[in-house]
């Protein structure tokens, strides 16, 4: 038994030479929601900072942290014989080729730098800015399931895919439990949390429960994605992604360590 991959065109729509894909709209989608969630979270401590206006003025240097960070990093974690060899080929971002790592790495040394220039607290604006990045990671493991990319393992099980790319066998929809987990699931813990005075008002508890959250959700989820070609397991066990995740994993841990032992402090 298995389920047909349905039949979605990855292009969304098209106007002459502009090809508009499903996959950009995603992250279209996932930077205005987020943004505008964002300026919501903000009306909840009107009095303190980052306000509204921070959030403006940081949101084309949030644009520019993930984008650069996630290409980066999926040429330095994922491609990098091939780039070395054919350096031009990174600038041909059109091909496809992010990683999540590299984008959360890019966002916090733009968030690191915005919160020294503006003299505001780094824990609140990575407190506000992980809540909306759940929205972004639903649309874009959506789009990596229209994609019929970073599908499971082989699978028996009723729900099991055949993607295109995938051989003639049922696979795991890896991608629809990555948007559950670390996108619709996510969301709500943090939404929560964010509706919660005691944990809004000790910074950082926000951001490190999200990156704790994400690194568990992503290393459940590899143990049923098949693993990227180029690399395969490492110690024939692990996924690159679940080696990513750890680091992500304890410094989320710290993170909510210290927010806590500062109680109710400004960050």
């Amino acid at each position: 038994m298995a389920i047909p991959f349905p039949d979605i065109d990855p292009i969304a729509f098209s106007v002459g030479p502009l090809v508009v894909r499903w996959y950009a709209l995603a992250y279209i989608a996932g930077f205005v929601l987020g943004w505008r969630y964002a300026l919501y979270l903000c009306g909840l401590t009107k009095d303190a900072r980052p306000n509204a206006l921070d959030i403006d003025d940081f949101l084309p240097w949030g644009i520019l942290g993930v984008i650069l960070g996630g290409r980066i990093g999926y040429v330095l974690f994922y491609q990098l014989p091939m780039y070395m060899a054919e350096p031009l080929e990174i600038l041909k971002v059109w091909n496809g080729g992010m990683s999540f790592h590299g984008g959360a790495s890019g966002a916090i040394i733009a968030m690191l730098i915005y919160a020294m220039v503006k003299k505001i607290s780094f824990l609140r604006l990575a407190d506000i800015f992980c809540c909306g990045v759940p929205i972004g990671l639903f649309f874009g493991r959506l789009a990596n399931f229209v994609n019929g990319e970073l599908f499971g393992r082989t699978t028996d099980v009723a729900w099991g895919v055949v993607f295109p790319h995938g051989g003639p066998v049922p696979r795991h929809p890896s991608q629809i439990y990555e948007a559950l987990l670390e996108g619709a699931l996510l969301f709500v813990v943090l939404y929560l949390f964010a509706r919660n005075d005691a944990i809004r008002n000790r910074p950082g508890i926000i951001a490190g429960t999200f990156l704790i959250g994400y690194g568990l959700s992503r290393v459940i989820v590899e143990f049923f994605r098949e693993p990227d070609v180029q690399i395969g397991y490492i110690m024939n066990i692990f996924t690159m992604g679940q080696v990513l995740c750890v680091p992500m994993i304890l410094g989320g841990a710290y993170v909510v360590w210290y927010s806590m032992r500062r109680g109710l402090r400004n960050g």
